[in-house]
């Protein structure tokens, strides 16, 4: 075994995986472990945030971290190795393996890269990737390395270090000495910038060249800091100032610009943004309303509190609520379904994942409840009630979040009596469940107060249609109406 091979194996690479459906990138919210720390097989070492949700990554090694590869608040692809750890500290020093550059992974000239990594299992394959050697250029004869970086840096305007006395083809005149480039700089090597393709089209987008940017990443690597600072108007030289004309402010204008803040859009807000987009204008919405008199609801709410059976869990009104939904979709299956437009086909499904819409720090999530359709009132409310919990603790996974059929919305709890909800993706319908008031309400005749509530059902009009959707909408209102409805259609 070859030095470099047992080192090798010594310093283990963690690198990050896909935490769910077909995720290619995740920012890392917080480290858990630093350099020196102890480490053993299936110890959290960091969180971090994907399109979907929080995550918890377990390491797959024991032993000592010898290097965290990104920072905090870093997004980072799938298939990156972000922390090395030195699986047998014993053995003394060694040199640990260096960190392959992010961006060099994916670029467009090196060899196809092996399975990425997965959560579960951590199932990927070590590749051993090398970077073709570039062709010379026809009719071009090979130049030592200080003649090519002399022609490059003339190339480039930039400064070269002088070449020792070596002599060329006839062809090639050697390049004039110039004075040396700033510290910590780096040119580039000749041929097709290094950067990966998320990188290029940041470059495209913002009209930049990237044979114009000096990299700064590993191994000549131009990263999105690099296109960013590149697109950032430079200062104009201090020994020739520019004139700048100063406008006078017109009276009673403000500016606005300094009292703005701007937030990238990533992780869940940028997936559910384009998530509803795609919903809003991909399924046909529809939208109904209906007003009911849910006093009788509101007083079972009050009793279930105090039943033995439901000690412990939380009763609320949204409780009632998903059970009145599911007794209504179980009367009308036809509406539990969902479109498949590869195959134009309509899949009517037999179970109900019940999704909740929850707002959260990070943004809104659509967790659900699996099979909710065959639990009884206390399974519901436990899984209701840690459903939530998670939710607003960041914890959702991504699994829980994936196969939802419908979905109820509360905006009852912010005082809202009703809105026009959009359809989770792949969703036949939603729910909202309005503020409940105190109204006067014509009861057996007379105007009493009464508690009263708006529904709204939205629903995709290429799975349901108006009756469909209205005898829907109408039997979730007459369950809360009279709950007794529960035992008797349920």
């Amino acid at each position: 075994m070859t030095a470099s091979t047992a080192n090798a194996q010594r310093f283990r690479e963690f690198k990050m995986p896909d935490v769910g459906e077909g995720l290619t990138e995740a920012e890392i919210l917080k480290w858990y472990v630093q350099p020196g720390d102890t480490v053993t097989d299936g110890q959290v070492v960091c969180e971090v945030e994907t399109a979907k949700a929080a995550v918890e990554l377990p390491i797959p090694y024991t032993g000592v971290v010898h290097e965290l590869r990104f920072g905090e608040g870093v997004t980072v692809d799938v298939g990156t190795a972000i922390i090395a750890v030195d699986t047998d500290p014993g053995a003394g020093p060694a040199e640990a393996p260096a960190a392959a550059p992010q961006e060099a992974a994916a670029d467009e000239e090196a060899e196809p890269q092996g399975r990425q990594a997965v959560l579960v299992g951590y199932g990927a394959a070590p590749s051993s990737t090398k970077r073709r050697a570039r062709k010379p250029q026809p009719g071009v004869p090979a130049q030592p390395e200080p003649a090519k970086a002399a022609l490059q840096a003339e190339l480039n305007g930039r400064a070269a270090p002088a070449a020792p006395a070596t002599p060329v083809a006839p062809a090639v005149q050697p390049a004039p000495a110039a004075p040396a480039a700033p510290a910590g700089s780096a040119v580039p090597a000749a041929g097709r910038p290094l950067a990966k393709p998320p990188v290029r089209k940041l470059a495209k987008d913002l009209g930049i060249d990237l044979a114009t940017i000096l990299p700064t990443g590993p191994d000549g690597i131009i990263t999105r800091e690099d296109v960013h600072a590149a697109a950032t108007p430079a200062a104009a030289p201090a020994e020739a100032p520019a004139p700048v004309a100063v406008a006078a402010a017109e009276p009673g204008t403000v500016d606005t610009a300094a009292r703005e803040r701007r937030v990238p859009v990533k992780g869940v807000r940028k997936a559910t943004a384009q998530a509803m987009v795609a919903s809003a204008f991909t399924a046909p919405h529809v939208t109904e309303f209906i007003t009911v008199d849910v006093t009788r609801t509101m007083k079972l709410v009050q009793e279930l509190k105090q039943d033995p059976d439901m000690a412990g869990l939380r009763v609320n009104p949204l409780l009632l609520v998903a059970k009145a939904f599911l007794v209504a979709l179980k009367r009308h299956p036809e509406a539990n379904a969902a479109w498949d437009e590869a195959n134009q086909e309509i899949v009517y499904k037999d179970y109900v994942n019940l999704g909740i819409a929850a707002a959260t720090p990070r943004g809104l999530i659509v967790p659900n409840i699996k099979d909710a359709g065959a639990k009884t009132l206390p399974q519901l409310a436990s899984e209701l009630g840690d459903l939530v919990a998670t939710a607003r603790e960041g914890k959702t996974s991504p699994a829980a979040m994936a196969g939802g059929t419908v979905t109820i919305t509360n905006v009852g709890v912010f005082g809202v009596d009703t809105g026009t909800p959009i359809l989770n993706p792949g969703e036949s319908a939603i729910l909202a469940f309005g503020a409940v008031k105190l109204q006067p309400w014509v009861h057996k005749g007379k105007v009493k107060a009464r508690q009263v509530t708006t529904l709204a059902l939205s629903f995709d009009h290429r799975l349901v249609d108006g009756e469909l959707g209205s005898k829907l909408l109408a039997d979730v209102a007459a369950v809360l109406e009279r709950p007794k409805r529960l035992i008797t259609w349920g």
